[in-house]
């Protein structure tokens, strides 16, 4: 079974890491440093110079003199600062949780295409004995094929717990991902969420984000207070009314990729053996 590949293009994030700010702190100090040694020495020499008794070594200037990169490490900190996001960026943050998702989604869906393949045999049987229904020579043929190969198309317990938790697997990491998303595309959802995290005075990455499908929403939790921040998804704020139906979710599934190249779409022959297939 062909899986589908799945791709996300992250926007480009202006926030800056903590190293990079890190780098407005050391390169301000080394500048400052740098200042105050300068003024030592310049205050010493007002001393000395109308007193007399007094020489420095003529080299003491050059220890407070600024190298051109200490100067461009200032002035890039400076630039860099501008577009600082001191609580972090939010939207970059819901949209790795949502790459993680997608990622595990891929696993799950690796798991369920292999046990799918196992278990196609059940395809053929159901295939087979549709089409010999009504026709009792047929029927016998059916028969004399399932008793002559009944160890093969039996299937196993495990293969059956298999599939059930990678289709729940699925389920779950495609609701994650698509809430996170949803929410990162809303601008009034985001500015919410953000101020809640101005509001708790900590970072985007600091916080813990999930989809709660019993609540309908996604909501963020915060290092610094037991509090909740949730959007919903169900239409009762910010216009996020994202829950389809089984029948819509199903009509997208059978356009799908993943279900045209599938033993069920194509046919047990078609798809093991590339014969019997519609042209």
């Amino acid at each position: 079974m062909k899986k589908t590949l799945i791709s996300l293009l992250l926007l480009s994030s202006a926030a800056l890491s903590n190293d990079q700010y890190d780098d407005l702190v050391e390169s301000s100090a080394a500048i400052a440093n740098q200042i105050t040694q300068g003024v030592l020495l310049v205050g010493a020499a007002t001393e000395y110079a109308h007193q007399g008794g007094s020489l420095s070594s003529g080299n003491l200037a050059e220890t407070a003199h600024i190298t051109s990169e200490q100067l461009q490490a200032y002035n890039d900190a400076l630039h860099g600062i501008t577009s600082y996001m001191p609580h972090g960026d939010l939207q970059e943050t819901l949209q790795s949780r949502a790459m993680e998702e997608l990622e595990l989604m891929d696993q799950a869906i690796d798991t369920f295409t292999t046990v799918v393949v196992d278990m196609s045999t059940a395809l053929q049987v159901q295939e087979m004995s549709v089409a010999a229904e009504g026709n009792p020579n047929e029927e016998a043929e059916v028969q004399s094929f399932v008793t002559n190969n009944v160890e093969v198309l039996t299937i196993g317990q495990e293969d059956v717990d298999t599939f059930n938790q990678a289709a729940t697997d699925v389920e779950i990491h495609a609701n994650n991902a698509s809430a996170y998303l949803s929410v990162a595309a809303n601008p009034e959802a985001m500015a919410f969420l953000e101020q809640s995290v101005e509001n708790a005075n900590t970072t985007a990455e600091q916080t813990t984000i999930f989809y709660d499908a019993n609540q309908q929403w996604v909501a963020m939790g915060y290092n610094t207070t037991r509090n909740l921040t949730a959007v919903y998804l169900n239409g009762n704020n910010f216009g996020l009314d994202l829950y389809a139906t089984e029948a819509d979710i199903l009509a997208a599934g059978a356009e799908s990729d993943f279900f045209k190249t599938s033993p069920v779409a194509q046919g047990y022959e078609c798809f093991m053996n590339q014969t019997e297939c519609d042209i």
